[in-house]
């Protein structure tokens, strides 16, 4: 080989690893955990039978709750929802994926078997006054993905009737092994007289990969009515797609009194939402407008308004208004929240009146914030083991102000994370562009990873004292420590958020711009004092020395101590994070059995007064 040709193949070849390790540096994984679903389905929920539906049926899922119209449907394992899908025909959708009504994985001991998992059971339909010349038509449409993981190989979405044989359940569709597309119509005829009979019922349910939830199916417009043909495929509908947007320019969230010092910047000059036209022939679309209000008080503070507009047939239309600048007066403290409005007057013939009209609010809190609060997937770091994992999210401030602490919305994990640990650190710069170094403003240490089900589902930490900020840029983050367990944390990721993320991260000890679309979840809180969120105390750095030997093990291991107390507890997880043993320690050096503990990899949890210590990992062989 040319010696030269010899020296560029090396180049070339170096130049495309070290474009693949910065590219692996950063990773998205799907969501383990809903907490919006946990919350709702909290609720009481009535299982009695009703008076049977009669035709025509309707569904868009136009509704502001995330459990399914129990007027409509007898379960509510699906996630009613308008962030999962991309491209939608009216605002609203039911996400089928691998979690349960409580927004859990189905079974975590079995993250590869393909089982049954989510299902959408319509309440009865009484079908018995029809015969086959009725031409019964059920029609929907899918999309895989969306937002989500689009369905691997082995996935698949079905749909079943209810037959009046022995009640019995008859598949009657079914799609497996889809790329993500746009949403796509299905037809399914209702003639078998088996399914003509007072106590009809349909059903979607998807089979997924139980601990893993990396496949998610979207489904709107479901429609049954007599009279239907194969090509009545559209629903004649004009809806709004998409919440109004925020009137800010960057952020999503922010506090009211930095919100004044610099309203002209902080705003957008526009906020609009989108109006879908499903009709077959081009559609005038009249007296359409937003109305905006403060909350409390219900003082109104803008409207815009258009008297008509021509969408032509299956295309969207951007409704657009120029944003309002009225400022009511509040505490300097106060939250404030303007509601957003927009409405439509549909023309003849529209299926739906619910989705002529999409509201927003606007949120002015203690907060900053980049993410709409829902998280769609995970964000993750690929960490080397001897390095340090670092995350910052840049903002400004227009006045000066107190940070009191941070928020973050974690992405749950297998194995579970709550054992790892990390700091919360304040930046006034980092070392990218034309900073030469990190200046650290403050910084916590010792935080672990925890979940919450409060309305926000973020976990709040208390900065130990008060952090007085000048006006101008600052970052916020964390760092996961080299050699400490943290492997990777995983983070909410915020998929809506189109413009830039301010992320940066660090894992060569050098820092880089994130290149991941999404607002990864992590909030400066500002203002007043605060309460974090329940934690336990993790354990000073003089304790943190302790050994695990032999590591592999076969039938004991032997934990040896440095300061912590000889009454400490000790717990061995699997990798599912369920807890197979545990006891006290009574000295500083002691032999556990562990000979009927299956092969595998497992983590050492130790305790005492309070305070977890760092979890260690061992291999029993």
């Amino acid at each position: 080989m040319n010696f030269n040709l010899k020296i560029y193949t090396l180049l070339s070849f170096a130049l495309f690893l070290v474009q693949t390790i910065a590219v692996a540096q950063e990773n998205i994984a799907p969501l383990q955990y809903n907490p919006n679903t946990r919350a709702a389905n909290h609720k009481s929920f009535s299982t009695m039978k009703t008076t049977a539906l009669t035709l025509p049926f309707f569904e868009d899922f136009t509704n502001y709750d995330i459990i399914p119209d129990t007027s409509k449907w007898q379960d509510r394992q699906v996630y009613i929802n308008n962030t999962m899908a991309e491209n939608m025909k009216s605002r609203g959708v039911a996400t089928f994926d691998a979690l349960n009504q409580y927004g859990l994985p189905y079974d975590l001991s079995s993250a590869t078997v393909l089982r049954y998992s989510d299902s959408l059971t319509s309440k009865p339909l009484d079908l018995s006054t029809y015969s086959p010349s009725d031409s019964i038509y059920l029609s929907f449409v899918y999309q895989p993905g969306g937002f989500g993981f689009t369905p691997e190989k082995q996935d698949s979405l079905m749909l079943f009737f209810k037959s009046k044989i022995s009640s019995s359940w008859i598949k009657v569709w079914g799609k497996s092994d889809s790329v993500l597309q746009d949403f796509k119509i299905v037809m399914a005829k209702i003639a078998d007289t088996n399914f003509l009979h007072s106590d009809f019922q349909f059903r979607f349910i998807n089979k997924a990969s139980l601990g893993i939830n990396d496949d998610v199916w979207n489904l709107d417009y479901i429609k049954i009515d007599a009279g239907r043909n194969l090509f009545d495929t559209l629903i004649q509908d004009v809806a709004y797609t998409q919440n109004p947007s925020s009137i800010l320019s960057d952020y999503s969230s922010m506090p009211y009194r930095q919100y004044l010092a610099a309203g002209s910047s902080e705003r957008a000059s526009t906020f609009k939402s989108v109006i879908k036209n499903n009709f077959q022939t081009s559609q005038n679309v009249s007296n359409f407008g937003y109305e905006a209000r403060e909350q409390v008080s219900g003082t109104g503070l803008s409207s815009g308004a258009d008297v008509n507009r021509n969408i032509p047939a299956l295309k969207t239309s951007d409704i657009v208004f120029n944003t309002y600048s009225t400022s009511p007066s509040a505490g300097y403290y106060d939250k404030v929240v303007f509601e957003n409005k927009y409405y439509l007057q549909a023309p003849a013939g529209d299926a739906s009146k619910v989705n002529d009209t999409a509201m927003g609010s606007q949120i002015f809190d203690n907060y900053l914030a980049y993410d709409d609060g829902t998280a769609e997937m995970s964000y993750y770091l690929n960490l080397f083991p001897t390095l340090p994992g670092k995350i910052a999210i840049e903002h400004h401030l227009n006045q000066a102000d107190t940070l009191r602490g941070m928020a973050i919305y974690f992405g749950r994990q297998v194995p579970l994370a709550s054992y790892k640990y990390f700091s919360g650190v304040v930046y006034k710069s980092i070392a990218y562009g034309s900073s030469a170094s990190d200046n650290i403003i403050y910084q916590i240490d010792n935080l672990q990873p925890k979940y919450i089900d409060t309305i926000n589902h973020f976990w709040i930490y208390k900065f130990d004292k008060p952090v007085p900020m000048p006006s101008g840029t600052f970052y916020i983050g964390t760092i996961q420590p080299a050699l400490s367990g943290s492997d990777s944390l995983y983070f909410g990721l915020d998929r809506n958020r189109t413009s830039s993320n301010h992320a940066y991260f660090n894992v060569l000890n050098s820092w880089s711009p994130s290149l991941v679309s999404g607002a990864i979840m992590i909030r400066p809180i500002l203002g007043q004092p605060i309460s974090g969120s329940e934690i336990k105390e993790v354990a000073s750095a003089q304790f943190y020395n302790y050994s695990i030997a032999p590591n592999p093990a076969f039938d004991r291991v032997q934990i040896t101590l440095n300061k912590t107390p000889y009454n400490s507890h000790y717990s061995i997880s699997n990798l599912w994070g369920q807890t197979l043993q545990e006891g006290l320690m009574t000295s500083s050096k002691q032999e556990i059995n562990i000979s009927e503990l299956p092969n595998g990899v497992y983590f050492m949890h130790l305790e005492n007064d309070g305070k977890q210590y760092p979890v260690q990992k061992f291999i029993k062989q």
